[in-house]
C-alpha cells in the first residue's frame, strides 16, 4: 500500500504510523495485564483477541510499501527491557497448556512438528515490538516503521501467527466440547532440551491426527 493510495483513501501516511503505533502499545499493555493473572479463566480468551488485533496491524505492515529508515545505521537504543518477568508469568499462568506443536510451513517440504511455548511467543512478540516503540516515542517514526515491517516478516508475524493458531484450538477444544487428553503427553518440563520437546509434539500430533476420522462431526452453529 504505497502513499499514494493511502491519500487516495483519505488516510494521511503520518496517520498510519499512529494507528501502527497505537495498536502495538495497546497489545503490549493488554497482555502485561494479562500475565498480572488476576483472572486466570479469560487469559486465553484475551490473548486470543489481543493476537487477533495485533495482526490486523501486521497484515496492513505487511501491504504497506517497503518502508526505508533515514538512516543506513540503526541508532542506539541502549539496553533492550528485559521480558523474562513476563516469559515466566505466562509461564505459571498457562502451565497445562503452554506447550504447543508448531507443524508445518505451507511453501516448505513437509518437516517434523517443532514444540513451541506460548510464553515465550508472547514474551518474544512483546520485545520485537517494544523496539520498534523506543524508536517511535523517540520521534523517529521512519525507523520505527521500518523495524515493525521488517520484524514482521522475519520473525514476530510468524510467531504471533502460530500463537493464535495455537489460542485458537485451545478456545475450540473448550467451545466444542473436545477435551485435550492427548496433550497429556507433552511434557512442560523447563529442563526438557527442545529435541525431546520436538518429539513429544510429534507424537502428539500423530495421535490427534490419527484421532481426527473417529471424531463426531457436529455443526456447532446454534448449539449451546
Amino acid at each position: 500500500m504505497s502513499d499514494a493510495t493511502l491519500h487516495a483513501l483519505g488516510q494521511d501516511p503520518d496517520d498510519f504510523a499512529v494507528q501502527i503505533a497505537d495498536q502495538i502499545e495497546s497489545f503490549i499493555v493488554a497482555v502485561t495485564e494479562v500475565a498480572k493473572g488476576e483472572d486466570p479463566d479469560s487469559a486465553v480468551p484475551f490473548l486470543l483477541l489481543e493476537f487477533s488485533q495485533l495482526l490486523l496491524a501486521g497484515g496492513r505492515l505487511g501491504a504497506y510499501q517497503d518502508v526505508l529508515p533515514d538512516e543506513r545505521y540503526e541508532p542506539d537504543l541502549g539496553p533492550e527491557p528485559d521480558v523474562d518477568e513476563l516469559r515466566e508469568r505466562f509461564a505459571y499462568l498457562l502451565e497445562p497448556v503452554d506447550v504447543y506443536s508448531e507443524v508445518f510451513d505451507p511453501y516448505e517440504p513437509r518437516k517434523a512438528p517443532v514444540a513451541h511455548r506460548i510464553s515465550d511467543d508472547v514474551a518474544d512478540v512483546v520485545a520485537d515490538l517494544r523496539h520498534g516503540l523506543a524508536h517511535y516515542r523517540a520521534g523517529r517514526t521512519a525507523e520505527a516503521l521500518w523495524w515493525w515491517q521488517f520484524s514482521y516478516f522475519s520473525n514476530w508475524g510468524q510467531t504471533a501467527s502460530a500463537t493464535l493458531r495455537a489460542l485458537q484450538s485451545l478456545v475450540a477444544h473448550v467451545r466444542l466440547d473436545q477435551p485435550l487428553a492427548a496433550l497429556d503427553g507433552l511434557d512442560t518440563d523447563e529442563d526438557l532440551a527442545e529435541d525431546d520437546l520436538a518429539e513429544q509434539a510429534g507424537l502428539v500430533m500423530a495421535e490427534e491426527l490419527g484421532n481426527v476420522g473417529r471424531r463426531p462431526v457436529r455443526n456447532p452453529v446454534g448449539e449451546r
